[in-house]
């Protein structure tokens, strides 16, 4: 038997009796396996037709929405795994515009189908963050979230974070980050996609401030691998500041933040791999007319303002004149922080 196409389509179920079976449809990841009518598997198609599994992965059922070979008709599970609609045909893909049968468990009417040729969920939009250690970015991101809306998603934060909880990249980023080098891509973005997927699906927020990356032509070569060569090409905010006051930065930091990357030794492997690495993706960047270049080294509010109107068009507008929270102010040395113990 010949190796059947990916499954590359998407099922929307709108408007049944069982506002449980309405939803999301998405190509199925059930390994191969027998079905009810003695045929093999394989993934994304079940009895040799597509097949289709819930996005939340609720059901107990999966595929949730698949051809059973014995009765010869679409069938759609509830959560529960009961069958509760099907359709009688041999339709290549799950019949649209054409009522849909209550059977077994289901409760009229019969739910709407419509067939996607790919995902219809909203896509994200990112904007990644550049600039030395010590640029400010992380503080600006974090001002973007609080004012505006965006999910801040730092690269290095995600990999700190993995390497605290002690999974099985742990080792490995904890040896990359103390030499000052760029961890593996692939263990990069698939952190960052995990991320956004998981804010996506719980928040519904499509805004994303990627800080930190991409780092090197590898993690944009790793960035487009993951997302498709196709995908639009996000804008970046580089962040500009004489080295001089990126190394004065960071030294005062390394006072209080913690992290053992903080230290003149790993400071200068940092600006060197910043500079050998770094640099020449952020002109790739500014080639393809996607980069907006922030002088960082000007006082706070002043890189503040000029970050909120570069983020602007994607912007909630009535966030755009909401008055500073006191942790904004924090963030822009407008207040003095909260001593510890105290609510801010």
């Amino acid at each position: 038997m010949s190796e059947l196409p990916p499954n590359t389509h998407y099922v929307t179920v709108t408007s049944s009796g069982l506002s449980e079976v309405d939803g999301l449809y998405v190509p199925s990841t059930e390994p191969p396996k027998e079905s009810e009518s003695g045929t093999m598997s394989s993934l994304g198609y079940w009895n040799g037709m597509k097949a289709w599994d819930r996005a939340d992965r609720k059901s107990e059922r999966n595929p949730a929405l698949s051809y059973s070979g014995s009765y010869k008709a679409w069938r759609l599970a509830r959560i529960d795994g009961h069958l509760a609609y099907t359709i009688v045909n041999d339709d290549p893909l799950p019949t649209e515009g054409t009522p849909w049968d209550v059977y077994k468990k289901g409760v009229a009417p019969a739910p709407t189908i419509k067939v996607w040729e790919e995902d219809p969920r909203e896509k994200p939009n990112v904007v990644f963050v550049l600039g030395g250690p010590g640029a400010g970015k992380g503080t600006m991101c974090e001002l973007a979230m609080n004012q505006l809306g965006w999910k801040h998603l730092s690269a290095g934060d995600l990999l700190r974070a993995e390497r605290k909880e002690g999974g099985k990249n742990a080792a490995l980023i904890e040896e990359y980050i103390s030499a000052g080098k760029i961890v593996p891509v692939t263990i990069t973005v698939g952190l960052i996609k995990k991320a956004m997927t998981t804010i996506m699906e719980e928040t519904g927020i499509v805004n994303f401030l990627v800080d930190g990356f991409p780092r090197s032509l590898e993690n944009w070569s790793g960035w487009q691998e993951v997302f498709g060569a196709d995908a639009a090409m996000p804008t970046m905010l580089f962040f500009e500041c004489p080295l001089p006051i990126l190394e004065e930065r960071i030294m005062g930091r390394a006072k209080y933040s913690g992290r053992s990357d903080d230290n003149v030794e790993s400071l200068r492997k940092r600006f060197k791999t910043y500079k050998d690495e770094t640099m020449p993706i952020v002109e790739v960047f500014k080639k393809a007319g996607k980069v907006v270049d922030i002088n960082s080294s000007k006082p706070r509010e002043e890189v503040w303002d000029l970050v909120k109107e570069k983020l602007a068009p994607w912007s909630d507008h009535s966030l755009l004149e909401s008055p500073l929270t006191e942790r904004s102010e924090c963030l822009l040395g407008l207040r003095p922080w909260p001593k510890k113990g105290k609510k801010e």
